[in-house]
């Protein structure tokens, strides 16, 4: 059977993230509306392939040389990295102090203690956390952390692919794709044996979530997930996440088809409120608060940025986020709208992160930790620091185009 991932790099297996306050836009990710086919891509190969540390200084002068030419000029400072420079001297001890907590709470397994530290979600969470700040499975101080919450999820992968061990919630699919998310991401970190075992596990992974999306459905939930890989309803917030996933796997080199991503935003489109530009659950009318944020980033993410799509949205967010404090999915909603106002940036993020460090850094706990209404401290804290962190731009999905504070929006 082929592997639905190319060879990334013929001479490296190691994948390249940006060097802290870098921006570039994502090979394969079209910023502007598009046309999709419905035929499967071909492999691309992939911008981010990281060299090892150890070889990084010999190839130094001839990536600065291919930067150059790619980019002869250099992006200047915007609202973003002004917003960035504020905040910096702040957030970083924090995200550190964070860090250092899920480390200590880590059981040797790779789960966590507290609510759904035993599903293969929060596990996932606590590694994209660490890796967003610059950290590697391969070197550094949190590389046993990072190791031990891979190994946890490659070694809860059922036969069909999905990824589920201990508390799954309504059932297995959420996990999952945060699960495949953070493999796909980390995929060309890690060491060559860690690496095999990736390659095998994360093409079943991927293959559920388009068997998933593939169930016959009604046109509401056309197009998303759901909690069970055979359901026939979808909700944005389980596809948010599959989407990315399978975003995520595009651009690390995988043949997903263009189809499937049409799909899934299709999908989101039916829930968006036309008049207002917030998103819903499962229909228009439920959770806008939670779930908006969400909305723009999958739509800034898959070819849809500076869009009236995402404009409407990022404005009611400018409306409304000042009401999320004391929210049930509070820290979920955080993360998403970091996110996506990250992405279509200007007035949008500098609002936006003034508000969220101002807010969230004086209620981190002496331990380090952030608690969370809807599922603890390691949740809460994993989702925070992945918040606080999108200025670093160190996960390759969460990459955006340089030009996006050229204006105010």
């Amino acid at each position: 059977m082929i592997s639905v991932f190319a060879e990334v790099c013929p001479k490296s297996t190691k994948r390249q993230c940006p060097a802290l306050g870098e921006r570039r836009r994502p090979a394969g990710c079209d910023r502007h509306p598009a046309e999709h086919s419905s035929a499967q891509v071909t492999p691309m190969t992939s911008p981010f392939t990281r060299p090892s540390r150890l070889v990084q200084n010999t190839i130094l002068s001839a990536a600065a040389i291919c930067l150059f030419l790619a980019h002869p000029l250099v992006a200047q400072p915007s609202g973003a990295d002004s917003v960035f420079a504020e905040w910096r001297a702040k957030a970083d001890p924090a995200v550190e102090k964070a860090l250092a907590y899920l480390q200590h709470i880590q059981k040797e397994d790779g789960s966590f203690e507290g609510a759904y530290g035993d599903s293969t979600g929060v596990p996932a969470l606590a590694g994209m956390a660490f890796l967003s700040k610059g950290h590697l499975p391969t070197e550094g101080a949190y590389t046993v952390a990072l190791n031990r919450c891979i190994d946890f999820i490659l070694a809860n992968q059922r036969p069909d692919g999905v990824f589920e061990k201990g508390s799954a919630g309504n059932g297995p699919m959420y996990a999952h794709n945060i699960a495949t998310l953070f493999l796909s991401e980390v995929s060309g970190m890690v060491e060559p044996d860690r690496q095999a075992r990736i390659s095998i596990a994360l093409p079943k992974a991927l293959g559920l979530i388009l068997r998933a999306q593939a169930v016959a459905k009604d046109e509401n939930h056309r197009g998303g997930w759901r909690y069970e890989p055979g359901a026939h309803d979808s909700d944005t917030s389980c596809s948010g996440w599959a989407l990315m996933a399978l975003r995520s796997a595009k651009l690390n080199g995988a043949a997903i088809p263009d189809a499937a991503i049409t799909a899934a935003v299709e999908y989101l489109h039916r829930h968006q409120q036309e008049k207002d530009g917030c998103f819903g659950y499962t229909s228009i009318d439920d959770h806008a608060l939670t779930l908006t944020g969400m909305g723009l980033l999958c739509l800034e993410l898959c070819g849809e940025h500076g869009s009236e799509r995402t404009k409407h949205a990022a404005d009611w967010l400018l409306r409304n986020f000042r009401s999320l404090p004391g929210n049930q999915f509070e820290h979920y909603a955080n993360y998403y709208n970091a996110q996506g106002m990250f992405q279509i940036g200007g007035r949008h993020w500098q609002e936006y992160a003034n508000w969220m460090y101002t807010t969230y850094l004086p209620q981190q706990a002496p331990d380090g930790s952030w608690d969370s209404h809807e599922a603890g401290r390691t949740y809460g804290t994993a989702m925070m620091v992945l918040a606080f962190t999108v200025p670093w731009r160190q996960l390759p999905i969460y990459q955006r185009d340089e030009t996006v504070d050229e204006d105010a929006h």
